[in-house]
């Protein structure tokens, strides 16, 4: 397995398993596609890894993985992850695909565009959590007793919070604030409460990847890198430079996709 965070991912949305899934590959390409397509997600498939697993030296796996990737499979690129303290990262991804793929099947999972399953790393809040949270609530007011029915009555209205990114503090202080005198009926008021000021469910953010080139590892959009090699790769010639002006967008675009760059390279340079 790789470093936690890094290895193979599996794209989404691919066709159920079959024996000819890689039928229109060279034997050689055919046999490591297969091999990779059954790799969990988080496996290490860099070449030397893949190498000390297989029959094939460096040399030929590297050509089989460029093979494999012209032909969909496989695409390489950096994503930009968040931690739990709310910073950020570019991490190197290799998404591997089942299901071959075409350019602008690739171009629109860059943007985001393609369904994709939850992130394994977002734990869903258990109801134990929520029951603790609303049984404490009498400690901060005695009027807010609950008894272990009521608890578990509420309990999915709280993690319904939770699951919407509030935090306990968020929550006891929606129940607790500015409590009317007396209060007729604990269970009865806390449930419209919940009900009433529910957060709106987050906004889905939109990944930031960028595609590598399969030779040279330069960054580039999708558009750039038909079959996951860029142009100079492929020998074509540098068009000439325009002689108007980049936009402010397109400058600030650029200069994302080279800080991302010198910062992989930066990384992989770092000693161990």
């Amino acid at each position: 397995m790789a470093n936690p965070g890094y290895g193979k991912r599996s794209a989404p949305d691919q066709r159920p398993r079959t024996n000819d899934d890689f039928a229109c590959l060279p034997p050689r390409e055919a046999a490591i596609a297969g091999y990779i397509d059954r790799l969990p997600d988080g496996a290490d498939i860099s070449v030397k890894t893949l190498a000390k697993e297989l029959i094939y030296g460096q040399c030929a796996l590297r050509t089989a993985l460029n093979h494999i990737q012209r032909a969909g499979h496989l695409r390489r690129g950096q994503e930009s992850v968040t931690a739990a303290d709310g910073s950020s990262r570019w991490i190197t991804r290799t998404w591997f695909s089942r299901t071959a793929r075409d350019d602008s099947w690739w171009a629109a999972f860059t943007r985001g565009d393609v369904p994709e399953e939850a992130p394994p790393e977002r734990a869903r809040p258990t109801r134990s959590r929520a029951r603790i949270l609303l049984a404490a609530l009498g400690r901060i007011s005695p009027a807010l007793s609950l008894s272990e029915a009521d608890c578990a009555r509420l309990a999915p209205l709280v993690v319904e919070w939770f699951e919407r990114g509030a935090t306990e503090e968020t929550v006891r202080i929606a129940l607790t604030a500015d409590l009317p005198t007396p209060v007729h009926h604990a269970a009865s008021l806390l449930h419209r409460r919940l009900t009433t000021k529910l957060p709106p469910a987050p906004a889905p953010r939109p990944p930031l990847r960028i595609l590598e080139c399969a030779e040279c590892s330069v960054p580039g959009p999708p558009e750039a890198l038909p079959g996951g090699v860029c142009g100079a790769c492929r020998g074509e010639r540098s068009p000439a430079r325009p002689d108007t002006p980049l936009s402010a967008s397109a400058v600030q675009v650029r200069a994302g996709e080279i800080r991302a760059a010198m910062s992989l390279r930066r990384g992989e340079e770092a000693p161990v």
